[in-house]
């Protein structure tokens, strides 16, 4: 297998060369593995998990072979830079374990095998809540791919609310978060200090709030009450497509074709930015793997070439659009970026995806990389429904790590003026 990082590039992440903290980012997976998931209940969940819960990890290797995978679990701070602990201190049991249970699929013209590791398990158990990233690699121990994950725990109690922005201007466009921290009868010290708060739309990482301070308190109870420091740009519903049977195209996909492996060529969307919106239920980004023709999906779902285009006559070729999602992390790399065609005269893409229902978006960027939800090719709308979680850190004085002692949870169905 194709070599990916070495032990010293590893360090590096976590450390520079002067000796400075670094903060800690996903490493991407190579081409060959795709539909890094995490799972909880055996459905595809976000990235965030009681303390003591189970949930998964799941992958796919295009290759096929069987290769052996290893995983390492790290703990980091709020920040995401190194945590004080040592491992034995967060981790029951010792990690850099081989994972065992995989298997190959069958009846599908691409060939992969799945890979699926559980926790807690028989070697490993996390004893402590916080900010964590499981490494997977490779047997020669080089780094294959990496994601993020945080632990928390029921301390805390969040309320949320979901309102319009405050200005005028972006009244129709924004939505705001409103939410409390009630501490109860626990004893915290200083908490207006010692406690942070990360806020997820959709749980992305990419677009997250971090570090905002509360405005005022009012006995055991943090009040948040911002406008611009919590808010974030409402987006659009997502568009889906359905190829969990490539027998007949639908509303979604135009034609099926075959050659090596099958091919779903999808109608062409238009930008919706200046359109009216309109309604259509979603999985807020997320994806299920399904071939509605077989037994067993995990395995006799095949990989499909997925063919997306855009007419988006507000953008040009020089502006980096993405095709983004829970199904592939919002990367934003080659392998999803879109193209444009001077002949055709939209931007176009073909991406390798395994079957099944998948909510995706088109993520513009700016020049530094950075997602552009102002200026969003699918707008932004008030009445878009969207997932939002407030997780809650806390770091005592003499505390050598940060804790998350809460995860508040509301969407935007409800939405308040």
């Amino acid at each position: 297998m194709k070599k990916i990082l070495s032990f010293l590039q590893i360090s590096l992440i976590s450390f520079s060369s002067l000796g400075q903290e670094k903060v800690a980012d996903e490493v991407a997976p190579p081409y060959n593995i795709k539909t890094i998931s995490f799972f909880q209940n055996n459905i595809v969940s976000y990235p965030f998990f009681k303390l003591g819960d189970a949930f998964e990890i799941q992958f796919d290797d295009l290759y096929g072979n069987e290769a052996d995978y290893y995983y390492t679990i790290t703990q980091y701070d709020f920040d995401w830079t190194p945590t004080g602990l040592a491992k034995v201190e967060y981790l029951e049991g010792m990690d850099n374990q081989r994972i065992i249970t995989y298997e190959n699929s069958f009846n599908t013209l691409q060939l992969y095998s799945h890979y699926k590791q559980t926790f807690p398990n028989r070697f490993n158990r996390i004893t402590k809540s916080g900010n964590y990233i499981i490494t997977i690699l490779n047997d020669d121990r080089e780094v294959v791919f990496s994601k993020k994950f945080i632990i928390y725990e029921n301390i805390a109690n969040v309320s949320t609310l979901v309102r319009k922005s405050r200005d005028i201007e972006t009244i129709n466009q924004i939505h705001n978060l409103d939410f409390s921290i009630n501490l109860g009868d626990n004893t915290l010290q200083n908490p207006k200090q010692n406690i942070k708060v990360s806020l997820f739309q959709n749980a992305r990482w990419d677009t997250a709030k971090h570090g905002i301070a509360p405005q005022y308190t009012i006995g055991n109870e943090l009040i948040y009450r911002y406008n611009k420091e919590t808010q974030f740009w409402a987006g659009n519903e997502f568009l889906n497509f359905d190829n969990s049977t490539i027998r007949a195209g639908n509303n979604t996909v135009m034609q099926f074709t075959a050659g090596d492996i099958y091919n779903t060529i999808l109608y062409t969307n238009q930008e919706r930015k200046d359109k009216l919106y309109t309604f259509f239920p979603d999985l807020n980004g997320s994806f299920f793997v399904n071939n509605r023709d077989v037994e067993n999906p995990t395995l006799q779902a095949d990989y499909t070439w997925v063919y997306f285009s855009l007419d988006a006559s507000s953008y040009n070729a020089n502006d980096a659009i993405y095709i983004n999602g829970l199904f592939n992390g919002y990367a934003k790399n080659d392998e999803y970026k879109m193209e444009f065609s001077k002949e055709k005269g939209y931007f176009e893409k073909a991406v390798l995806i395994k079957q099944g229902f998948v909510n995706f978006e088109y993520t513009l960027t700016d020049k530094k990389g950075n997602v552009d939800s102002e200026n969003a090719i699918d707008g932004n709308f008030y009445q878009t429904e969207n997932m939002y979680n407030v997780l809650v850190y806390y770091r005592g004085n003499n505390d050598r790590y940060d804790r998350v002692i809460g995860n508040g949870s509301t969407d935007s169905t409800t939405i308040k003026n």
